[in-house]
């Protein structure tokens, strides 16, 4: 060990995560996956998702000046790169909400169907995918309308479902998800690069796989459905039981000739979060890259494995840095008040923190690698051993927060809160706990 692992600790595990999103950026990540001009044809980009902005840039630097390009992406409110704003590129990018969607993005995916009309054999079509793609890139069902939709989106974010089941789900009730953009653009080739947000970076979960060919079925999404107890209009019921609503399968002549990369994946942030570690002369270990489950309970297991490291010397020898990442869920549950605001990382960091009970030693960070955790304007935040002292100083009980689902108002006050503003990128849940 070093003299450098005094760093403070709120420091070092800042310093972690910007080391974690600096990584998953398209600028750095992009280039070796793209693919010459087209001979004859035209290049179209079409993308959605929260780094859908940076992967426009990026790719708009890195294509050729005197190569024809143009097309459409759509990205979150706020996402927009600065020097985008000030000086758009070749690719339009637009924006629209997250995580329910709006007309914007209707609007948005309505424009990306009419600009495949026409495509040919010698075009290319470059398509953009990051994690929250699956709300900015909506387009219903035949039959279904906006409000259907944002209302089973609604009902899926809050039930607890896994990010597979929910886009199995989205994309059974989509036009555009599941395969179908891809079908749209044949015969033209084309290539997807993905920045993934989802546990096992599976291209066809990744904002639904608008452009790769999907293995789930409406009887899926049926079963998903009842297993949430998701009421959905009887236009949605008819579409699935039918099969009306079935997506393309992996075969189908419409991928043929088609390449898929994942150019950035959320344990390559973890990766590069451990080689920052170590530099600094700790030793560091990646749990996994696809920790999945509810929140609370999640934190709960960190603090014991915390503990364990500092009480007994077990799995690792302290000091030390344990990482991990994934995607976890928040099941709103009835309680007594209102429900409070806060997302995945601060639940987590809640949870943890009451488990812990000031483990002395102790220092926790979790948040979301896109910069905004739920729908505050925090990355995520802080939990140190005396956080639930601070806490209860200024009469704040993590036990009644935690149980209203309201982690952002115990945390804000205490001036803990990770605020990055949006990163550009997304690969999803990063947490790091430091172990002295």
């Amino acid at each position: 060990m070093n003299e450098r692992t005094t760093d403070e600790p709120r420091a070092l595990l800042r310093s972690l995560f910007d080391a974690a999103v600096a990584r998953a950026q398209p600028a750095q990540a992009m280039q070796r996956f793209l693919p010459p001009p087209p001979a004859r044809g035209r290049t179209l980009v079409l993308g959605a998702g929260k780094a859908g902005g940076a992967m426009a840039a990026a790719l708009d630097a890195l294509w050729p000046r005197d190569a024809a390009l143009s097309g459409l992406v759509v990205t979150r409110y706020g996402h927009v790169p600065a020097a985008l704003r000030e000086q758009p590129g070749r690719i339009e990018v637009v924006e629209a909400a997250h995580p329910v969607p709006d007309a914007a993005g209707q609007r948005a995916a309505q424009r990306i169907v009419e600009l495949t009309r026409g495509l040919g054999a010698d075009d290319l079509v470059l398509c953009l995918i990051s994690g929250g793609g699956s709300a900015l890139l909506s387009l219903p069902a035949d039959g279904l309308t906006l409000a259907d939709k944002q209302q089973i989106n609604q009902a899926l974010l809050a039930s607890g479902a896994a990010i597979d089941e929910m886009n199995c789900v989205r994309k059974h009730l989509s036009a555009i998800k599941g395969g179908r953009l891809a079908t749209r653009c044949a015969p033209a080739p084309v290539v997807t690069l993905v920045i993934s947000d989802v546990p096992g970076d599976d291209p066809s979960i990744i904002a639904s796989g608008p452009t790769v060919p999907d293995a789930s079925t409406c009887a899926d999404a049926l079963r998903i459905l009842a297993r949430y107890r998701i009421p959905i209009p009887q236009a949605a019921r008819v579409g699935l039981e039918s099969g009306a609503f079935e997506t393309p399968k992996p075969g189908d002549a419409a991928f043929r000739g088609h390449a898929v990369h994942v150019i950035a994946t959320p344990q390559q942030s973890l990766e590069a979060a451990a080689a920052s570690a170590r530099e600094r002369g700790l030793h560091a270990f990646i749990l996994s890259d696809e920790i999945e489950g509810e929140s609370r309970e999640v934190g709960k297991v960190h603090a014991a494995l915390a503990r364990a490291v500092r009480r007994r010397g077990q799995p690792f020898a302290k000091p030390c840095l344990i990482l991990s990442g994934g995607e976890t869920t928040v099941t709103v549950r009835a309680a007594a008040g209102r429900t409070g605001r806060g997302g995945r990382a601060t639940e987590f960091l809640l949870g943890c923190a009451l488990a812990l009970q000031a483990e002395p030693g102790v220092w926790v960070l979790a948040a979301d690698t896109d910069g905004i955790d739920g729908v505050e304007h925090n990355a995520g935040a802080i939990v140190t051993p005396d956080t639930l002292a601070r806490g209860a100083a200024l009469g704040l009980k993590a036990a009644d927060h935690l149980d209203r689902h309201d982690a952002f108002g115990f945390f804000e006050p205490l001036g803990d809160l990770v605020v990055t503003g949006p990163t550009l990128t997304n690969v999803n849940d990063f947490r790091a706990l430091l172990i002295r």
